[in-house]
């Protein structure tokens, strides 16, 4: 992985590409000049052009389990609509990651990288919607036609704001939104403040890679202080790409509710600041922590937390960095949880308060920054030598105080 890979955002040109025709959507809206029907086909249209334009032939991998869904969804009882909505999308999406990683590509074209994410955003939304009918949130409108059935659910999974990233909306909201036909106050402005972050993110970012690119010295994942600023050039990147996503939504008048985003900038001060990796990790792109509670967490009868991240590395692809990356966060989060209260009742004073806080917020930095590059590795031998290296120490620290506490724990209750 190197610095000039990371500065380029494949979807970045797409993105910014789709602005002026969301905030024409918003107005024509805002105007009355489109009908709830017009209004869902422009949507439609809209991510149909947007994923030929950014995925090319690819988008017949987005376009074939869309459909799919559309018509599972249409054809069984509200009680099996999540089940096998969640295994066609699932099944799909695994498919589409073994059979695309397992071909020579062209490691300058961006586009199945750009089509894989934007199926693992389908899927989310996809089972998302198969939740709500299984839950009776969204009821089936049985009295109405096929097409106008379809049409909503087909809008809603390709809706060209939300294609290629943004949080994840609800169907009952998207419709809600939809059917408004009143104009968002100081849209413009939300907009305008999301892009200027975006500079600015966009800002430090260069000047990080500049500076690391001109380093001389250590360098690798042996390096401790290079695994840190590496992971920081990939959070950077991800906080670019949530403020752009929300700012396209905002644009086209689907922007998320106050809390309901992936990045705020008590979010952004939380992500940076927090000395828990258990706060961390709920903070961290937040409307997926959210699908992932409400789809895993929430449904699974044993180890939950271990099954989320479990699925978690399934969903982003069951690479061999993914599945290390996610189990290790996994592990690490659960000695958060039992390490921490442990500490801070031994914490009494407050010099050793800012001790506490000061040391756990480094050692919360550093296993983040581990756990990031390992989930963004592509190679194995990269992994190894990630392994292998002294930056291993951290969390291999944190998971045998895990046993230890957990021993201990035993040994009392028997």
């Amino acid at each position: 992985m190197c610095w000039a890979d990371l500065l380029l955002l494949p979807a970045a040109p797409y993105r910014l590409a789709a602005f002026p025709f969301a905030a024409l959507f918003h107005h024509l809206c805002a105007s009355g000049h489109l009908s709830l029907t017009a209004r869902y086909i422009f949507l439609l249209a809209g991510g149909c052009l947007l994923a030929g334009t950014a995925m090319g032939s690819y988008a017949v991998l987005l376009l074939i389990p869309a459909a799919g869904s559309v018509l599972v969804l249409l054809s069984v009882s509200p009680a099996r609509a999540h089940t096998w909505v969640f295994a066609l999308q699932m099944s799909w999406q695994t498919l589409c990651h073994l059979g695309l990683s397992r071909q020579e590509l062209d490691p300058q074209d961006a586009r199945p990288a750009i089509t894989l994410s934007t199926i693992m955003l389908l899927t989310q939304k996809a089972t998302s919607l198969g939740l709500d009918i299984h839950e009776g949130v969204v009821p089936l409108q049985l009295g109405q036609g096929l097409l106008q059935r379809a049409l909503p659910l087909c809008s809603y999974l390709l809706f060209f704001p939300a294609l290629l990233g943004g949080p994840l909306c609800s169907f009952s909201k998207f419709r809600a939104q939809v059917k408004s036909s009143e104009a968002l106050p100081c849209w413009l402005r939300a907009v305008g403040q999301r892009c200027l972050c975006a500079l600015a993110l966009q800002g430090l970012r260069a000047g990080l890679a500049a500076g690391l690119a001109s380093r001389q010295g250590c360098a690798g994942p042996g390096c401790l202080p290079c695994l840190w600023a590496q992971a920081l050039l990939l959070r950077l990147a991800y906080y670019m790409h949530w403020v752009l996503d929300e700012a396209l939504l905002e644009a086209a008048g689907f922007g998320p509710e106050a809390g309901q985003g992936d990045l705020s900038l008590h979010d952004l001060w939380m992500l940076e600041t927090t000395h828990r990796l258990a706060v961390f990790a709920r903070t961290w792109n937040k409307s997926t922590s959210r699908w992932l509670r409400r789809l895993v967490f929430q449904r699974c009868p044993a180890q939950p937390l271990l099954a989320t991240f479990a699925f978690s590395a399934w969903w982003h692809g069951l690479r061999p960095g993914q599945v290390f990356g996610f189990l290790c966060w996994a592990v690490m989060v659960e000695a958060d949880y039992r390490i921490h209260p442990f500490l801070s009742a031994r914490a009494t004073s407050q010099s050793v308060k800012l001790l506490y806080r000061g040391t756990t917020w480094v050692f919360t930095q550093l296993i983040v920054a581990y756990i990031l590059v390992a989930v963004e590795t592509e190679s194995f031998s990269m992994l190894c030598l990630l392994w292998t290296s002294c930056n291993s120490i951290l969390p291999l620290s944190y998971g045998l105080t895990l046993l230890l506490l957990l021993l201990v724990k035993k040994l009392k209750q028997n």
